[in-house]
């Protein structure tokens, strides 16, 4: 009894502190799937029911903020769907005792109070508590054994540039256009990324190739989205929006399978082990065929979310041009 009860305490610190149709139809549809859709009206029930039911949905309302929750909603739901398809891929069961442990002291069914919760968490908050709570509980389980499995054998190799914020004095938004462009001009054909790494690291700028990262060396590296795409993948990423700077890096390798022996171990939290889950999804999105429906935004591969246009997304991921993707 002991192992449920700790996994039950966890599971529920992980809720509070994270972070369909018959048939495809493009009209009316939320989100778009190769096999179903989750319609316009799913998606606005919920939101009713957070109004109807949860004070700080009612506060977002009279703020004008409800395309929060409405993104935040869409986002679960596409997660939803890739944790089923990794479940069966992976052959991935929740421990029922857990879940039915977890509901007994349900986390989710007090509404949200309005106050003492960080604002960055209030729509995820809310749309937990509307959700099927059997449901949200199983897919954070899900998501935590999803990263429980693949930590200890986790690396990738990539090499790598850099954008610095105080470059130049450049402000945030130009030093995001400067990541942007590198991502795109490295995914121009297979020579270039080490092109521009060569080119960058002659300038001085901190550039590296051959670097490799087991995720026990580094739990919060291995849920950023180095370790959720296919070799042959540039991304743009910012390891810490507080400091600034942008990384990057063509992936040149990504080992699911192989036990890493480093000099020193780091133990996931709970937290981190959904995190890793979450960023483990990233495949089974895109063989999802997932469509947003451009009123809740795009899809932000990097934060794993919707944002509210491409403008607004944190990072960028391109194929490069002409290489061998598996």
């Amino acid at each position: 009894m002991g192992r449920p009860r700790a996994l039950v305490a966890v599971l529920a610190a992980c809720l509070l502190l994270a972070g369909c149709g018959s048939g495809p139809s493009q009209v009316g549809a939320a989100i778009l799937f190769s096999d179903h859709e989750v319609t316009q009206d799913q998606v606005q029930q919920l939101i009713d029911k957070a109004v109807r039911e949860q004070p700080a949905a009612q506060q977002l309302s009279q703020q004008h903020k409800l395309d929060l929750l409405g993104r935040e909603l869409v986002s679960q739901l596409v997660l939803h769907d890739a944790i089923g398809r990794a479940a069966r891929s992976e052959g991935l069961v929740a421990d029922a005792n857990v879940v039915n442990q977890t509901l007994a002291q349900d986390p989710l069914a007090q509404p949200l109070s309005t106050t003492n919760v960080d604002p960055s968490q209030l729509a995820r908050q809310i749309a937990f508590r509307v959700r099927d709570h059997r449901e949200a509980i199983t897919d954070q389980l899900l998501m935590q054994e999803l990263g429980a499995r693949y930590f200890p054998t986790m690396s990738v190799s990539f090499d790598y540039t850099s954008v610095v914020a105080d470059q130049g004095g450049a402000q945030p938004a130009s030093t995001r256009e400067q990541a942007f462009a590198k991502v795109q001009q490295m995914a121009t054909d297979p020579g270039a990324p080490a092109r521009v790494i060569q080119s960058d690291a002659a300038a001085g700028e901190q550039a590296s190739v051959g670097e490799k990262v087991p995720a026990v060396q580094s739990p919060d590296l291995a849920a950023t989205v180095l370790y959720g795409v296919q070799p042959g993948t540039v991304v743009a990423f910012q390891p810490s929006v507080q400091d600034g700077t942008w990384i990057v890096a063509v992936v040149r390798a990504r080992d699911l399978r192989t036990p890493q022996a480093v000099d020193s171990a780091s133990e996931p939290t709970a937290s981190e082990l959904v995190a890793i889950g979450a960023r483990l999804l990233q495949p089974f999105v895109d063989e999802s065929g997932m469509k947003i429906n451009p009123r809740y935004g795009v899809w932000d591969p990097v934060a794993m979310d919707v944002a509210p246009s491409a403008a607004e997304t944190t990072g960028l991921v391109l194929s490069v041009k002409g290489s061998a993707q598996p």
